[in-house]
């Protein structure tokens, strides 16, 4: 009886294993058979995936080459943030007194005067300067000579130097300050008034020298855009105006730009304002009087990072580590920060030899890294006690952030978590496929072919959700 038994567990062992095998054939051909279609027609295209409580691979696909990450390289940053800095970290922006000079001393924070975010705390437009004003009543001041804002936690490289110049005035590559408001952005409008064209700015502010150039038209759209000149924030609006037309522009010194917009609401208010605002350090001064303490999650900045993929947000965890993990420094570096996002990749037994890291979000193309990497980083994260933490700042597939319009089959809707990554050329989307026979971790990274690319590998991964064994 017993060698019955034992015979008829080795037959259903092997039939198990045959199982498991044909599965993984199934999706590795399916795979395949997506990255030799149309689709992906000339595109490089490498893929690693993984078992995701195993670790173990279930399939390959030049899963060892380097490659250019995009946004996927938020991935790392975000990863190493939360190993270094830990899920319960706060971002604390200080409103201090300095004798009778307002002082206002930043963290890095990336979400301040953010309006999602704001909209998130059902807290009303420009409540930051309201709330200080408030602050300075309920402490009996009445006047102050002149605002200093301590933008040191972050050295003064604002501006990465791999980004392309001409395009410093968009909203993704904004500077990265000690102390950023509003994206480090403006918005403008450009409406048709009359027979003239007028610019609007919000948030209203004198911080900008604005030459207007818009012309009108009685055809065709609306376009305009903001240049930069040789003069800080002196910025050209040229084009065509039939009826409006919106954008956002980057602004330089964003820390000034915070101080200016403080005066301005400050100075409609009972308060008695004079001085000038200046920037500098200051927040070792022993006279120095917290009056309040401004706060951000680490769970917030991850899930704007990685969700609406903000490289903002990124490149200021990057300095957030580097100015929190160095002794003897005040300010946090590029250079530094990667350097240690890196050693948090050696900890993972990744050789330092398989990557390279110019910046945190992904706008470098000097990053260059591997899918076997991207899916060792997302296991580690995964199988720690942050996972569920980290899994909400992801985009869910079909449901929000950047894959919010794709994957609205039910199948799929809901069944992927991960962080796609664009810039020219260049086409990502790694993370963490629920299937019907548990997770599977992947990465796929492209370059080449034409915009079609991203339905191929959208295809790839509902091939894991399909076929995973």
């Amino acid at each position: 009886m017993l060698k019955g038994l034992g015979r008829k567990f080795i037959v259903v062992a092997v039939f198990g294993v045959l199982l498991g095998a044909n599965a993984c054939a199934g999706l590795g051909a399916q795979i395949n058979a997506i990255v030799s279609g149309k689709n992906c027609k000339h595109a490089d295209v490498t893929i690693h995936v993984i078992n995701a409580k195993t670790g173990k691979t279930v399939y390959q696909r030049n899963s060892s080459q380097q490659m250019v990450p995009a946004s996927n390289m938020k991935i790392l940053t975000s990863a190493a943030a939360l190993a270094y800095l830990g899920p319960d970290y706060q971002f604390e922006t200080k409103l201090a007194m300095l004798g009778d000079t307002l002082v206002v001393i930043g963290s890095g924070d990336p979400l301040l005067g953010d309006a999602d975010i704001d909209l998130k705390y059902n807290r009303s437009e420009n409540w930051l300067f309201d709330d200080i004003a408030e602050t300075l009543k309920q402490n009996n001041i009445t006047k102050i000579s002149g605002i200093i804002i301590d933008s040191t936690v972050f050295d003064d490289e604002r501006v990465h130097p791999s980004w392309p110049v001409e395009q410093l005035n968009q909203p993704y590559a904004c500077e990265v300050a000690g102390l950023n408001y509003n994206m480090n952005c403006i918005s403008m409008t450009v409406k048709k008034v009359g027979s003239s064209a007028k610019v609007y700015v919000k948030p209203a502010t004198n911080y900008l020298n604005i030459v207007n150039q818009v012309r009108i038209t009685n055809s065709g759209s609306s376009a305009a855009g903001a240049y930069r000149t040789q003069t800080p924030n002196k910025l050209i609006v040229r084009g065509k105006c039939r009826t409006a037309t919106g954008f956002d522009v980057a602004i330089e010194r964003p820390a000034m730009l915070f101080g200016t917009l403080l005066k301005e609401r400050l100075q409609r208010t009972e308060i008695r304002v004079s001085g000038s605002v200046v920037e500098k350090y200051v927040k070792a001064e022993a006279d120095l009087k917290i009056l309040k303490t401004y706060t951000t999650s680490l769970k917030d900045v991850l899930e704007v990072c990685n969700k609406e993929s903000l490289n903002l947000a990124a490149e200021a965890l990057v300095k957030t580590i580097s100015a929190e993990k160095t002794d003897g420094k005040i300010n946090g570096q590029w250079k530094h920060g990667l350097t240690l996002v890196g050693r948090y990749l050696n900890s993972l037994f990744i050789s330092q030899s398989d990557f390279s890291l110019d910046d945190g979000s992904g706008l470098s193309r000097k990053n260059l890294v591997t899918t076997k990497i991207l899916t060792k980083v997302l296991g580690d994260v995964y199988n720690s006690p942050t996972w569920p933490m980290y899994k909400q700042t992801l985009s869910v597939a079909g449901v929000d952030g950047t894959t919010a319009k794709y994957f609205q089959d039910d199948r799929y809707k809901g069944k992927i978590y991960g962080k796609t990554g664009y810039i020219n050329g260049i086409r990502a989307y790694s993370g963490v496929a629920e299937t019907p026979n548990g997770d599977y971790i992947f990465s796929i990274l492209t370059k080449g072919g034409s915009s079609t690319v991203r339905t191929g590998i959208n295809d790839i991964a509902k091939a894991i959700i399909n076929y995973a064994p």
